[in-house]
């Protein structure tokens, strides 16, 4: 695919913590997760069970678009209540209801019923399976599977580095490549400088602008 692409914003913690999350080193790049960090639980919403999640994708009305979550293993809903078991991370979780509220998402799931049942979920992450996502516009890529992808000149074959983050600036996102020796180079990611996007092959082929990647000293 080339790539004047648009990133689909799954998950990114350091959105919510306010770092760079590392991604694991020993996972190949095109070896790709079929379960996705979504949101995390961090509140209750009423008496009635709901939720109120802080999504970790492009905006709430995504998340409220799925019929199932998951939840992982370990973590009950409550005792003796019925969930349909999957190998990794766990729970499935049918979804009764979901609205936005600002920035957040409400969701009600299936036997969390009351007040005390939804607190014993506050501070869980949700995941959704990427089965369940509606197919992708061309060009479009999970942040997940960017992550951890080698990054090559286009024009001379030159490995810059390792793909470690993505981010936005509002006119466009940024790859943030780490480089060998350790610094953090930073690419636009426009049609101009990013000229292949090869998740399935492990890597990206840029063109740097001139003067990007020059060392300020």
């Amino acid at each position: 695919m080339t790539a004047d692409s648009a990133v689909i914003h799954f998950p990114l913690y350091r959105q919510i913590f306010g770092k760079i999350f590392q991604k694991r080193k020993d996972k190949p790049p095109h070896m790709r997760k079929r379960y996705l960090e979504c949101g995390k639980i961090v509140s209750t919403h009423g008496i009635k069970g709901e939720l109120k999640v802080q999504p970790w994708c492009d905006g709430p009305e995504f998340l409220c678009g799925f019929d199932t979550l998951y939840i992982p293993k370990g973590n009950a809903l409550r005792s003796g209540a019925a969930l349909d078991a999957v190998d990794w991370p766990g729970c499935a979780v049918k979804v009764e209801g979901g609205r936005t509220n600002k920035n957040m998402v409400l969701l009600k799931l299936r036997s969390v019923d009351t007040l005390d049942d939804a607190v014993t979920l506050r501070g869980r992450i949700v995941y959704i399976d990427r089965e369940d996502v509606p197919p992708d516009e061309e060009g479009t890529f999970f942040i997940q599977d960017l992550i951890g992808l080698e990054v090559r000149d286009a024009d001379t074959g030159k490995v810059w580095g390792t793909l470690s983050d993505v981010f936005s600036t509002g006119a466009n996102d940024v790859y943030a490549i780490a480089a060998e020796d350790g610094k953090q180079l930073l690419a636009p990611a426009i049609r101009e400088v990013v000229v292949e996007t090869n998740v399935e092959g492990g890597f990206m082929r840029i063109r740097p602008l001139e003067g990007l990647f020059d060392d300020p000293d």
